[in-house]
């Protein structure tokens, strides 16, 4: 007998999402896979710490919407330009996600979408 599996894409409304044709985040199951997430053009000018917490806040934004929260969070995917902005990357993750301490990689990289970005995450939960 076999089971079907309900699949639910969450949209932020994001301009790229429509170009590039991806979702803000997609529901299978208890499964949510949020995807790479930066701070919107408003951050151009913050430091990497008030980037961090700007892509958490759409992260959590889209886990409500999929039916999570922050605590259902396992792991994230942490890219950064600067690996010198590693620990204010790592205070705005450690604030967000406090005692669920998910699984993490944190990896630099040569460049991003727009030049000012600083940090994406990216984010995959398992609701219980």
């Amino acid at each position: 007998m076999s089971t079907t599996i309900t699949r639910n894409n969450i949209s932020s409304g994001g301009a790229y999402e429509d170009i590039f044709g991806y979702s803000r985040a997609v529901r299978v199951g208890a499964d949510i896979h949020v995807s790479g997430t930066c701070a919107p053009v408003t951050h151009e000018t913050s430091n990497a710490y008030e980037q961090a917490r700007a892509a958490l806040d759409i992260i959590e934004r889209a886990l409500v919407d999929a039916g999570g929260a922050i605590r259902d969070v396992v792991r994230t995917v942490v890219y950064v330009r600067e690996i010198s902005d590693a620990d204010l990357v790592a205070r705005a993750h450690r604030e967000v996600f406090g005692e669920v301490r998910p699984a993490s990689t944190l990896v630099q990289v040569t460049s991003m979408l727009r030049p000012w970005q600083k940090v994406e995450i990216e984010a995959y939960a398992k609701l219980t």
